[in-house]
């Protein structure tokens, strides 16, 4: 009896330490990767692309945000691969050391006036380095929370990586309006890039975290029944093709809102609705501090009326949103472009939040890092990547942001259709390997 409580006890420590460090090193690398985004709104068409005109300089810049997109399944396939080969803490603490350092660097980053056309080139390559790191992130921070826990609460502490994505906006938004207001007019001088060069000391503590989580018990299993797959992202091609392209496509809405809802609202608000840049930053700021509610929240709901049903009534309910979103943007009402501002992100969330581990639940053991990573990341092509391309393209060519409002509406649509399709498998053993010709464990 004493040695079962101990074993709990330790169990239930490991399973803390593995969702801290989850969402602490995922907090960091979203950091890195939210702040390129916000710069590539607001800093780098003037300070890269300086001898383009507005909109062109806009979708130079976005190009380069665009590639970190393109680079995240590469990212996933690679990872992916020794997450399932060497285990999850290895590969974890590889992708936080990639992407911090190029994170670093482009604090460091000579501009146009400088180098040239050869700063934004430079950018570009490590931007791909960015997504690299991020495409081997998410994965592996999902497995390890998720793959502690009981099979009661799946919904609820995968959710905890998740809740990393929110933190590191606020972080990367809130760094950026503190030295947009420190810096003030040298802001484009050398106030954006302290952000940057911060990220430095963020791999140092995530390190830390990262080091002291003990590997999975899933893994472990999968190691000491010598169920180790030699090449684990060609086997779950082979083998889960259809769970890796319906979690892509289930997340077409979601993506391709959130980053509208993050990301274009700064060039949209500032640009289309003449908004102050500090303005933008803080409402955007003040909808993540809602999403450290809502992620947990919803995740927990997960586990409550189930992980499909979940998914589904917040993709259906972001379809509905989007029309009035942009309706209250254009009223330029300060109170209702508020609102819309401060409920994008939990509406958003009422499916991001159970979405980790209804993907992470849908590949066996043994592709799990893999699978999982693929079927988050190649919606970053199709999704994620082009929403802000797409957005700007749009608005030039229409004229109404009712425009932008259909094309998020018909990626949800076709996320409703994907999730219908996915096996429910929120009920087995994450432990055991699954029959892959059905829903039951082997």
């Amino acid at each position: 009896m004493l040695v079962e409580t101990k074993s709990a006890v330790s169990s239930r420590n490991q399973l803390v330490k593995a969702v801290v460090a989850s969402c602490i090193g995922t907090a960091i690398e979203w950091y890195d990767f939210f702040l390129y985004g916000f710069a590539a709104a607001l800093v780098f068409p003037q300070l890269f692309f300086p001898k383009s005109d507005p909109l062109t300089g806009a979708l130079l810049a976005f190009s380069t945000y665009f590639v970190g997109f393109l680079s995240r399944p590469l990212g996933a396939a690679i990872f992916g691969h020794y997450g399932d080969r060497i285990g999850r803490k290895a590969t974890l603490v590889a992708t936080l050391m990639l992407m911090g350092v190029a994170t670093f660097v482009v604090g460091l980053m000579p501009t146009y006036a400088t180098i040239g056309i050869w700063g934004g080139v430079i950018l570009t390559v490590l931007r791909v380095a960015q997504g690299l790191g991020v495409g081997g992130e998410w994965g592996g921070s999902v497995l390890m929370s998720m793959e502690w826990s009981d099979g009661r609460r799946r919904g609820f502490i995968a959710s905890w990586p998740q809740f990393g994505v929110p933190l590191g906006l606020i972080m990367a938004n809130g760094a950026l309006l503190l030295f947009n207001h420190v810096a003030g007019p040298d802001f484009l001088t050398w106030g954006w890039r302290v952000p940057f060069l911060f990220s430095g000391f963020l791999i140092l503590i995530g390190l830390y975290i990262r080091l002291g989580v003990l590997e999975t018990p899933t893994f472990s299993r999968v190691v000491s029944e010598k169920k180790v797959e030699a090449q684990p992202v060609l086997a779950v091609l082979r083998q889960q093709w259809r769970e890796v392209l319906l979690t892509t496509l289930a997340r077409t809405g979601q993506q391709s809102a959130f980053y509208i809802f993050t990301t274009f609202i700064l060039v949209y608000a500032t640009k289309n609705l003449a908004m102050e840049r500090g303005e933008v930053l803080n409402l955007v700021l003040q909808a993540s501090c809602a999403s450290l509610i809502s992620i947990p929240l919803f995740g927990y709901l997960s586990d409550v009326i189930g992980r499909k049903p979940m998914y589904i009534l917040g993709t259906a309910t972001l379809l509905f949103f989007i029309f009035p979103y942009f309706w209250a943007l254009d009223s330029r009402v300060p109170g209702l472009v508020a609102i819309a501002v401060w409920l994008a992100l939990p509406i958003h969330d009422m499916a991001y939040s159970p979405q980790a581990a209804l993907i992470a639940e849908s590949f066996t053991p043994r592709l799990r890092y893999s699978g999982a990573s693929l079927g988050y990341h190649l919606a970053s092509i199709t999704a994620g990547g082009p929403a802000a391309l797409i957005a700007i393209w749009l608005l030039a060519t229409f004229q109404t942001s009712m425009a932008i409002a259909v094309y998020i509406a018909l990626g949800c649509v076709v996320a409703l259709l994907a999730t219908a399709f996915l096996p429910e498998r929120a009920h087995l053993d994450v432990s055991e390997e699954y029959d892959l010709g059905g829903s039951s464990p082997k």
